[in-house]
């Protein structure tokens, strides 16, 4: 569902390694073996035309350093902010009236538009896409139901703070997402992250701590003390692009289970197995069309898991199909185009 922002943050992201990685073996060449460098110096008038003008090997470190971690820091706040946008965004489909939204969704909108208001008096250029028709439209739209409401998602992105553990849980809670931090802990990526990367020596809340001080320092500080290592660099990109996909999966579970309750999306069954290395599921189904092509979501609140699987084969009594209408409850073995499915998660549709 937003395949394409994880897209952006992966593509991003893999920019910071590669750079991370380039710049570190070109350190390893400039400030390795004197007599080799000297060789390559008297053959290369190119690389000693390079090697005038180069930093010293503390100075480039704290660059890489504060590149990294403001560049990581940066892509994780607009991931945050445009995923966010993107559930506002889709809200009023869900929720055709504005009086349907949930009381902290309303309070949220009501006091943001205020503060827009507010903003838009300053004339910054932060807001410089909104005109004070347009905040108060889509208010006056929703509170007396008479047309299509709107929701300017501005209103619902008024932050001052970093976004800690404490800043993300208000934003998202004050967008109708509750208990956003519990969901990131128990996600298989961030679990994955904290026990294997970190051997349990950090949890993610501290994870991202360490993120926001070295990147505040960066920002804010003329004089480094500390800088990471290539390890721990590419470790912080590891773990922003963990947190980006919880984050997603969180907001795609959401949008589903506020589907299911207005008709738009339903269960239509439940994993009793599955097979990882050929990637077949044994699903217990009742009363959908399936074929090959059709695409369905892996939903477990408890495991903090939303995932979406395309069906690429499909066999009832070891016979293949390319589609087969079921009409009562029965078993189906699936071929799926994921790799990390488990046993006891549900199948959901979008109608």
């Amino acid at each position: 569902m937003f395949d394409e922002l994880l897209k952006i943050v992966s593509i991003n992201i893999s920019t910071i390694r590669k750079i991370i990685q380039t710049n570190d073996r070109l350190r390893g060449i400039v400030f390795g073996d004197e007599t080799v460098i000297q060789q390559e110096l008297d053959e290369n008038t190119q690389l000693t035309k390079l090697i005038e003008d180069i930093p010293s090997n503390r100075e480039w470190r704290v660059y890489d350093h504060c590149a990294a971690v403001t560049r990581l820091y940066a892509i994780y706040e607009g991931f945050v902010e445009e995923l966010i946008r993107n559930w506002v965004q889709s809200l009023p489909e869900m929720f055709p009236l504005y009086s349907d939204l949930n009381d902290k969704i309303r309070e949220t909108h009501q006091i943001g538009v205020g503060k827009l208001l507010l903003e838009l008096k300053k004339k910054k250029n932060r807001f410089q896409h909104l005109s004070v028709e347009k905040v108060v439209r889509g208010l006056l739209r929703g509170v007396t139901d008479e047309e299509k409401y709107e929701l300017v998602s501005d209103a619902f992105l008024l932050h001052e703070q970093n976004l800690r553990k404490e800043a993300i849980e208000q934003l998202f809670s004050g967008a109708g997402i509750p208990n956003t931090w519990v969901w990131v802990e128990n996600h298989r990526a961030i679990k994955h992250f904290v026990e294997n990367v970190r051997a349990r020596e950090n949890t993610a809340e501290g994870e991202l701590e360490q993120l926001i001080e070295y990147r505040n320092e960066a920002a804010h500080r003329a004089i480094i003390d500390e800088t990471l290592g290539e390890k721990e660099l590419l470790d912080l990109c590891n773990f922003v692009e963990a947190l980006c996909k919880a984050l997603a999966e969180l907001v795609t579970y959401k949008i589903i289970e506020s589907k299911t309750l207005t008709g738009k999306a339903r269960e239509v069954g439940n994993i009793r197995h599955w097979l990882d290395n050929i990637r077949v599921v044994r699903a217990r189904v009742k009363e959908i069309n399936l074929c090959v092509g059709t695409k369905i979501f892996l939903i477990k609140e408890t495991s903090a898991y939303c995932c979406l699987a395309k069906i690429e084969s499909i066999k009832i009594d070891e016979t293949p199909k390319d589609e087969v209408a079921i009409t009562e409850e029965r078993d189906v073995h699936l071929r799926l185009d994921i790799f990390d499915g488990r046993k006891g998660l549900s199948l959901y549709i979008i109608e």
